[in-house]
């Protein structure tokens, strides 16, 4: 019995390793925040150090789960695996309530603007829904298995 195999188009591949590395940047951007040393937080201004004291614990908690969960759907991705999609949706479901506290309950649009304080935002939760469809997409196409 053969098998017939799915050709896989190249512009799959350039989009999957795209977005491998925007979350590969999400994780060390995670790392970058969670772990900033008292030196780097001192050379901040005043109001971005301040900024660091209103993030409570289930910010953290969801920031994780939200680039974790990208970074390994990612993965899934460049390995063609439906549960991509699912890692993706997983990590939409963080990306909001995040990006809803870092510009609604939090100062970053008078520390920022709001020009800079929205557009990482937007541009995260775009990416997220953007990610998702893809991976529905190659499921459709039969190209994750």
């Amino acid at each position: 019995m053969e098998l017939h195999k799915q050709k896989v188009p190249v512009w799959f591949w350039m989009i999957a390793v795209v977005f491998l590395l925007w979350n590969f940047m999400g994780v060390l951007s995670f790392l970058a925040h969670t772990f900033i040393t008292e030196e780097a937080l001192a050379k901040l201004p005043h109001a971005e150090r301040e900024l660091y004291g209103d993030y409570p614990l289930w910010t953290t908690i969801i920031f994780a789960i939200a680039v974790f969960g990208g970074f390994i759907g990612s993965i899934g991705l460049v390995l063609r695996k439906k549960w991509a999609k699912l890692a993706f949706i997983l990590s939409l479901c963080a990306i909001i309530p995040q990006m809803i506290h870092n510009v609604f309950f939090t100062k970053s649009m008078e520390v920022y603007g709001s020009g800079q304080a929205a557009t990482m935002p937007i541009m995260v939760v775009v990416f997220g829904v953007l990610i998702i469809w893809f991976a529905h997409f190659s499921i459709q196409k039969k190209w994750l298995k």
